[in-house]
This record gives C-alpha cells, structure tokens and sequence, in this order.
C-alpha cells in the first residue's frame, strides 16, 4: 500500500511562488504516473498536472489553467515529486494532492495553498 505525503503550501501573495512536495512510502512500485490535484471549497478534486514516465522520458502534461505557470518534476531516489508555481493567482487556492494516477492510493490530507494579499 502506498501513502502520499504532500507539504510545502501556504500564504502567498498574487504573484509569488511556492514548491509543493509529494513524497511516496509504503509499499512502493514503479509509479509512472504521477498526478497533482487541487481541489477547492464546493468544487471537485481537479487535475492540475502530471508526470508520465515512458521510458528514459518523462513527459509532463498541464491543465491549460496552470499552463506556463506550472512545472511538476521529479526525484526518483527519493521517491519525491514536485510541483513548482509560479505567478499564482487567487483562483489557484486549494488544496493540493498528489496520487498515482495508475493505481490510485487513498487521498492524503494534502497541503493548503491560499493566494491572498
């Protein structure tokens, strides 16, 4: 069985950046997909980013709201994946997780992210 861990989110102005952390334990194969999901207050959880690892390649992929603002990467070794914002807006205010999109996990508490000034 595999736990995602999400960190790194919090009170950010228009404009300013975050890095949010997706860590993997348990029982862990190969994860070759990778999703980072928000989801906010009377909405559904949403895709926002993804990482597919198709051999040597990872291919990432953005919904076209974080397109150019976004980049999700990974870690490997460390079972660790990332999602850089940048210029964040108040309607990137969420909470943000990440799962395997393959063979999804039970959804972790995921890392609060506000945009405000």
């Amino acid at each position: 069985q595999v736990q995602f861990v999400e960190s790194g989110g919090g009170l950010v102005q228009p404009g300013g950046s975050l890095t949010l952390s997706c860590a993997a334990s348990g029982t862990i194969f190969d994860i070759t997909d990778l999703g980072w999901y928000r989801q906010s207050p009377g909405k559904e959880r949403a895709l926002v980013a993804s990482i597919r690892s198709n051999g040597r390649i990872d291919v990432p992929d953005y919904a076209d709201s974080v397109l150019g603002r976004f980049t999700i990467s990974k870690v490997r070794a460390k079972n660790t994946w990332y999602l850089q914002m940048n210029s964040l807006k108040p309607e990137d205010t969420a909470v943000y997780f990440c799962n395997d999109r393959r063979s999804p996990a039970a959804w972790g508490l995921g890392t609060q992210v506000t945009v405000s000034s």
